[in-house]
C-alpha cells in the first residue's frame, strides 16, 4: 500500500475525479480546503438537503464558496463545462445523480484540461464514468476508542496514472490539513 497520499492529493490538476461513499462530502470538503482561491460546488435545485457553507467553516473558509443550483443535471454538466474551461475557478465540485456516459465525461475532462482546473464528481456508488482520472472510495471508520469522530478510509479504485490502494485519515482541524493515520492494530 503507497504511504505517500499526498503525491495523489490534492487531486491532479486539469483533470476530473470522481469520489462515491458516505464519507464523499468530507472528501469533497477536504479537496475545497486545499484548493487555492474560490470553489464552485454545483448541485441540482430539486435535491432536498441543502449545502450548508457555515457547516464547511472547520475545513474551508465559507466566504470561497460559490453554489450553483441547476433545474437537473444537464443544466449542472453545463455549468461545469464552463467553470471548468474557463479556468477562474481552481475546483469545481458536481454533485452527479445518474452515471455519465462516456461522451459527458470526455467533455468534463477536456473542458478540465483547457481551462487547467480540477473537477471532482460526486457520484452514487456504482456510477462512475470511464473518463475519470482518479475515482476514489471515502467511508467513515469506527475509532475504537471513540475519541475521533473523522476517521475515515479513503480508498482508490480507478486510477488512469497509477497504482490503487487506501488510506486511513483524519482531518486535522488545528494545523488545518489532512493526517494519514496507521490502520487500527497496528
Amino acid at each position: 500500500m503507497p504511504h505517500d497520499l499526498n503525491r495523489l492529493f490534492p487531486l491532479r490538476p486539469a483533470r476530473v475525479h470522481e469520489v462515491c461513499g458516505p464519507s464523499a462530502m468530507s472528501f469533497a470538503a477536504i479537496a475545497s480546503a486545499r484548493a487555492q482561491g474560490d470553489f464552485l460546488w454545483i448541485r441540482e435545485g430539486w435535491q432536498p438537503d441543502t449545502l450548508n457553507p457555515v457547516a464547511l467553516s472547520e475545513m474551508a473558509d465559507p466566504a470561497r464558496l460559490l453554489i450553483a443550483r441547476t433545474a437537473n443535471q444537464i443544466e449542472s454538466l453545463a455549468v461545469a463545462e464552463e467553470a471548468l474551461r474557463d479556468g477562474a475557478i481552481p475546483l469545481v465540485v458536481i454533485e452527479v445523480t445518474r452515471p455519465l456516459d462516456l461522451r459527458e465525461g470526455r467533455r468534463l475532462q477536456l473542458a478540465a484540461k483547457n481551462g487547467q482546473t480540477t473537477g471532482l464528481c460526486l457520484i452514487p456508488e456504482g456510477m462512475g464514468s470511464n473518463a475519470a482520472e482518479t475515482r476514489w472510495h471515502a467511508a467513515p471508520l469506527f475509532d475504537p476508542g471513540g475519541a475521533d469522530s473523522t476517521l475515515m478510509r479513503w480508498e482508490i479504485i480507478k486510477n488512469k496514472t497509477g497504482t490503487l490502494g487506501f488510506w486511513d485519515v483524519r482531518w486535522n482541524a488545528a494545523a488545518h490539513r489532512l493526517d494519514v493515520v496507521s490502520p487500527a492494530g497496528e
